[in-house]
């Protein structure tokens, strides 16, 4: 499975980074779970000067009842989904349940033109449902993605990931993989600096890739927990330029190697190494989205040694160069001003 998908230029919406409007329908169903629901409101909002306009549409405007006993009133029936750019199915409960064949459609006609649709959750049902999800890798959470297999063959279920980007079909796992996802949306369109600053504003993980477990047996912590790595991982990410090794992060957090790469795991849900390796890469993405730097040299920031490293672990992860990424995402330069010195791909 992908870790990240190709920045390709079908998958990447260049008139959101040039602050045009990028309309996200959330697809509101009866027994719509509140969590789900608020999640793609929330970061999408918090997107600073956000070119994500939002609405919440129904199988009609007006008042849906959600899973916990109160009604949310969206704004829209599903007309609102022929002008969207992106499509977000929240879960909803019971699951199971048959879906309007109107809704289904909607959802269908959606894909056909060629929309990004994105299901949190149990939202994966209803795209399934849809035969949106038919060929395609996908997720939902643990609990049910037994189900979602059986009820839909032709759908390749991973339940043990956080989320699963499919180009133009995303999905997620439970309201923390949700908010990953969304988090990898934002990435996805407007870079990783952005990404990482609504981050911090949520209060949220940086950025955690498709690829994790969905088993984290312990909360990520934060760093006032004297029981977290959470310091550890703090004092890594300051040392991203040096050649860091379990040995060195084993020794700060005062555990022997084996202790500390079994509680790494249980904690986060992924390695040290490849937590290592995707935090590097991340401070990459942001170099080469607000820097100058040759690429050389953001190697040598970020901890990937050579130009060939950072090249490699790019292709093999985002599926680009660093060159072409930069290209994607820097700002463009003022008109009549040359390039930097020594920004060079």
């Amino acid at each position: 499975m992908r870790e990240e998908t190709a920045y390709r230029s079908a998958d990447v919406d260049a008139g959101v980074r040039e602050g045009r409007t990028h309309r996200v329908a959330v697809l509101v169903l009866e027994g719509v779970l509140p969590l789900d629901l608020g999640i793609p409101a929330q970061v999408f909002t918090a997107v600073p000067g956000s070119p994500y306009e939002l609405t919440l549409c129904g199988r009609s405007a007006g008042p849906v009842p959600t899973a916990a006993g109160f009604d949310v009133t969206v704004a829209a029936g599903l007309e609102a989904m022929l002008g969207a750019d992106t499509v977000v199915v929240p879960g909803y409960t019971p699951h199971g349940r048959p879906l309007p064949t109107v809704v289904l459609d909607a959802l269908a006609d959606a894909h056909r033109r060629g929309r990004r649709l994105v299901s949190v959750c149990t939202g994966a049902f209803a795209l399934a449902a849809a035969g949106v999800l038919d060929g395609c890798a996908a997720t939902t959470h643990w609990l049910y993605a037994d189900d979602l297999a059986v009820r839909h063959p032709r759908v390749r279920v991973d339940p043990k990931v956080l989320y699963v980007d499919e180009g133009r079909v995303l999905t997620s796992a439970g309201v923390a993989a949700g908010i990953d996802l969304c988090l990898h949306l934002v990435r996805r369109d407007l870079g990783a600096a952005t990404a990482n600053e609504v981050a911090r504003t949520l209060v949220a993980a940086p950025h955690r890739d498709g690829g994790q477990a969905q088993y984290i047996r312990r909360p990520l912590a934060d760093a006032a927990d004297p029981a977290t790595l959470a310091p550890t991982r703090a004092w890594a990410l300051d040392r991203l330029h040096e050649p860091l090794t379990v040995r060195q992060l084993a020794a700060h957090a005062h555990m022997a190697p084996r202790t500390f790469a079994r509680r790494f795991v249980a904690e986060t849900g992924t390695t040290p190494l490849r937590w290592l390796l995707a935090a590097r890469l991340d401070r990459a993405r942001e170099l080469l989205e607000s820097t100058g730097l040759a690429v050389d040299q953001v190697a040598e920031r970020c901890g990937l040694g050579s130009p060939s490293n950072l090249r490699l672990h790019f292709r093999r992860v985002l599926g680009t160069s660093p060159t072409a990424y930069r290209a994607t995402f820097a700002p463009p330069e003022p008109p009549g001003d040359a390039a930097p010195s020594g920004r060079r791909g």
